[in-house]
């Protein structure tokens, strides 16, 4: 019960937050669980500046700093809320009894997959591996029992325990404890199986509010019938709440595409986008790699409309303004990522080993062993026992095609390609890497891919034409 009112004051911050530049563009079921799935990492997210914010200044209350926060969100909310009418466009395709078989079908997975994880977390209370003890619930410790010296966790003494790693989870988990008065291991075993589901819950509202409902059922059971997803769902790894944030980002990123072509909405839902690629950021280093990918996909994306300038859907200044928003929601979370890289963090192990990495790079053989993993990874990713997802989903593609109604608009191809160079990001530093190259590869390639893979079920499901 001590936990209660600080969980409901971080949802209830973050769906503030989202509700601030998101306007109702469906049936009110689809809709609040869209914002509700969303609030539970806005929150987080919100409540991990907040912390680090509190412990970096040392002064004053935790408690009223948060009400403060909550206030101020309200406030802004009551003045400044984005409004809009539902279009109730959400579409039920297919026949009733296949309906009925896909709802049987995804409430089964959701079931197992709430058991499986449930489970797992009641078997390993501290997290299920190595990163979960040693790095991120470690950090966190050192937040909440280090008070003034709190920054002695974060020192090359122990490199082992990756110092130089952003902190959105350490210190959302530290802010609960600090609430709690000890660091009570169902804090984080929690948080974690909350990101677990929010992602679903995202990639199913998402989906149901721009798509179909049976997309979104479809697109959920892919997710929930992944293996290796609904594993580390318990494993209080910060790998799925960054896939929470890359998904974020792609969503707003096509209902702002979505807004474009049935008429302009609310612009700010670009700038939830860009707060969504600023948590990201302050997940895991892969997350400001992602960020970088999706600023650059974005600036090519516009520069190539900018160049069909007969053919292109809005002016050269609405899109400048549309880039100045995704950079106004970057902006906050980055500057604290950014002062917590320079003044606090040490160096990162990758770039350690300056002196060989042009070698490395020039090595055939290195990029020959990244391409054989990359391709058993595609082959092998999700850990399931018969046919991979990925193979299904292309023979899907293959059979089906997409829609021929323009949904591939800019949104779209920004997302898509921001995945695409996070994923030529991850080979070049796989080719660099101090570690041995066989062992980096094994140990985290399938976790690299678990972070885009939300966000291709949802890039697939979105355009695709169902025909059930």
């Amino acid at each position: 019960m001590a936990l209660a009112w600080p969980a409901l004051l971080c949802i209830a911050c973050g769906f503030l937050l989202v509700s601030l530049g998101w306007s109702s563009r469906s049936a009110f079921a689809s809709d609040l669980l869209f914002r509700i799935s969303l609030s539970i990492g806005f929150g987080v997210g919100i409540f991990s500046v907040v912390f680090f914010g509190w412990r970096a200044i040392g002064v004053g209350s935790l408690a009223v700093v948060d009400l403060l926060i909550f206030a101020l969100l309200l406030v802004s909310f009551l003045l400044f809320r984005a409004r809009g009418a539902p279009d109730a466009h959400e579409e039920i395709d297919g026949a009733s009894w296949l309906r009925r078989i896909l709802t049987v079908a995804f409430v089964i997975a959701l079931s197992a997959a709430l058991y499986a994880d449930i489970g797992r977390m009641l078997v390993h209370p501290h997290g299920d591996g190595w990163d979960a003890f040693a790095i991120w619930n470690l950090h966190a410790r050192f937040l909440f029992r280090g008070g003034s010296h709190w920054r002695d966790g974060f020192t090359t003494l122990i490199p082992w325990s990756h110092p130089d790693y952003p902190l959105l989870l350490p210190a959302g988990i530290a802010h609960f404890w600090t609430y709690l008065g000890h660091d009570d291991p169902a804090v984080p075993a929690t948080i974690s199986l909350l990101f677990t589901f929010g992602t679903v819950g995202l990639l199913f509202s998402a989906l149901s509010i721009l798509r179909s409902r049976a997309a979104a059922m479809l697109g959920g059971l892919t997710l929930l019938t992944t293996p290796f997803f609904i594993e580390q769902g318990a494993a209080q790894y910060a790998d799925i709440p960054l896939a929470f944030f890359i998904l974020a980002t792609t969503v707003f990123l096509c209902v702002h595409d979505e807004d474009v072509r049935n008429g302009p909405k609310v612009h700010r839902v670009l700038v939830l986008a860009g707060l969504a690629a600023g948590f990201a950021a302050w997940t895991k280093n892969e997350g400001l790699l992602f960020l970088g990918a999706i600023l650059a996909a974005r600036v090519l994306v516009l520069i190539r409309l900018n160049k069909r300038v007969a053919t292109q859907p809005k002016p050269r200044r609405e899109q400048r303004l549309d880039l100045l928003l995704l950079l106004a929601g970057v902006a906050p979370v980055f500057l604290v990522t950014a002062w917590f890289k320079h003044s606090v963090a040490p160096p990162g192990d990758l770039f350690s080993d300056s002196a060989t990495m042009l070698h490395k790079m020039l090595d055939p053989a290195r990029y020959w062993a990244v391409i054989q993993w990359y391709a058993k990874g595609f082959l092998r990713f999700g850990d399931w026992l018969g046919i991979p997802g990925t193979l299904l989903l292309m023979a899907w593609y293959f059979a089906a095609g997409k829609e021929k109604d323009g949904k591939s608009g800019p949104g779209f191809r920004t997302s898509l390609l921001a995945l695409i160079l996070t994923l030529t990001g991850y080979f070049a530093v796989y080719l660099i890497t101090p570690y041995d190259i066989y062992w980096h590869l094994r140990f985290s390639l399938p976790r690299l891919f678990l972070q885009l893979w939300p966000s291709a079920i949802f890039l697939f499901f979105w355009p695709s034409r169902l025909t059930l």
